[in-house]
C-alpha cells in the first residue's frame, strides 16, 4: 500500500508554535514526517500559557516563515482562530475552515487539503464533519480521540482518530507494540500532540528524541505526512 509496505508512521502537531522548529529538526534527523495544523489568523502572535505548572512560550511562527519552516512536511488547517467548531453555525464553520485553508495554501504554495479540529473536549461531531465535507476541499480531519490501535478508519476520514497522544503514559508502550507488529493488513501508527508540551515537561525533548530514534529507519515502515498515509 505504501510503496509496497504494510506499516506506516505519521505525526500530527497543532497550533504552529515556534517550538515546531526544534521538533522538525528532530524529525529531519531521523527521516520522520509530520503534518502541522496551523491557525493562519494567529500567525506571528506572541503568547504564554501555563501547562503542567510551568509558564511556557506559546508564540506562533510568522506567516513569512511558514513555507521554509515546514518544508518537507505538510501544512494543514486548524481554523483561522481556534474556536470549537461544534458551537458555531454553518456559515462560521465554513469561513473558519475555508479561509484558513486558502491562506495556508497561499503561504505554502500548494493546495492544503488536510485538517485537525481545534480545542479540547468534544471538538467535533457528525454535523461539523458533514459541513466541511460538503463545502470545502478538505479530505481528512483528525480528532483528539486516541484509539491505541492502528486501523485506517476508511469509513470516515473527516473524523479520523489518532493512535495515541504523545503525552499519554502509554505512548512508548503503543510505539513498541507497533514496532513488534507483524501484519498482512495495512497498519498505521498516528501520533499527535503540541510541540510546546515538551517545554512543559509532559515528556522531555530528550525522551521524545529517543522514541523517534527507536521508530526511525525501519525497512518495513513507510514514513509519511498525514496526506501521504491517508490519501
Amino acid at each position: 500500500m505504501w510503496n509496497g509496505k504494510k506499516k506506516a508512521i505519521t505525526f500530527s502537531f497543532d497550533d504552529g508554535v515556534t517550538q515546531d522548529i526544534r521538533l522538525i529538526e528532530i524529525f529531519n534527523k531521523y527521516g520522520l514526517k509530520g503534518t502541522f495544523n496551523i491557525n493562519s489568523g494567529l500567525l506571528g502572535l506572541p503568547g504564554e500559557m501555563v501547562r503542567n505548572g510551568e509558564k511556557i512560550n506559546h508564540t506562533k511562527v510568522k506567516a513569512s516563515e511558514v513555507k521554509s519552516i515546514y518544508q518537507g512536511h505538510e501544512v494543514a488547517v486548524h481554523t483561522l482562530t481556534h474556536p470549537n467548531l461544534t458551537t458555531l453555525d454553518e456559515e462560521t464553520i465554513i469561513r473558519q475552515v475555508e479561509e484558513d485553508r486558502k491562506a495556508l495554501s497561499n503561504l505554502c504554495g500548494y493546495p492544503v487539503i488536510g485538517m485537525a479540529y481545534p480545542c479540547g473536549g468534544v471538538n467535533n461531531d457528525d454535523r461539523v464533519a458533514e459541513i466541511i465535507k460538503k463545502n470545502t476541499p478538505i479530505k481528512y480531519s483528525r480528532t483528539i480521540t486516541s484509539t491505541h490501535a492502528f486501523g485506517l478508519q476508511e469509513e470516515n476520514r473527516l473524523r479520523f482518530h489518532p493512535s495515541v497522544y504523545y503525552i499519554e503514559e502509554c505512548f512508548e508502550e503503543i510505539v513498541d507494540k507497533f514496532l513488534a507488529l507483524e501484519t498482512d493488513e495495512p497498519q498505521l501508527l498516528y501520533i499527535w500532540g503540541h510541540s510546546y508540551e515538551m517545554d512543559a515537561g509532559y515528556i522531555t525533548w530528550e525522551k521524545f528524541e529517543e522514541i523517534c530514534q527507536k521508530l526511525a529507519f525501519k525497512a518495513d515502515i513507510f514514513y509519511g505526512t498525514n496526506k501521504e498515509v491517508l490519501l
